[in-house]
């Protein structure tokens, strides 16, 4: 069994726990889904979030997605000057004797598309 981190990003529509938790669902569910994870296998999720966003955990969409024997953190992302806002970003790690680091498929979606275009275009990182 093999340690394999995932990445990824979105953006908020809004600094609302509404927009927020729905960002987050929507960027956990396309990495589970991308890399066929079981969420068994997933040891630990670091999200970060800039700081226009701030109206709820991340955390809290993963654990209403089930993923409860994980270990979360939130953290606020480095605030860069021009850099995107509203954005949230996870590494998500997983036990698997399947995926590999280029096999892997990370998910920026949203806004968070232009942090990798090379993804967008379907180069491999």
């Amino acid at each position: 069994m093999r340690c394999i981190s995932i990445r990824g990003a979105i953006t908020a529509k809004a600094n609302t726990r509404e927009a927020m938790l729905e960002a987050t669902r929507t960027l956990v569910q396309a990495i589970i889904e991308a890399n066929q994870i079981d969420k068994k296998q997933i040891i630990q999720i670091l999200f970060t979030a800039t700081k226009d966003l701030d109206a709820v955990y991340p955390a809290v969409a993963a654990r209403e997605l089930g993923i409860t024997e994980a270990a979360l953190m939130c953290m606020q992302e480095l605030s860069v000057e021009d850099s995107l806002s509203m954005c949230i970003r996870v590494a998500v790690l997983i036990e698997s004797e399947v995926l590999t680091r280029k096999t892997v498929k990370h998910q920026y979606l949203e806004g968070a598309k232009v942090l990798r275009p090379d993804l967008a275009k379907g180069e491999k990182i």
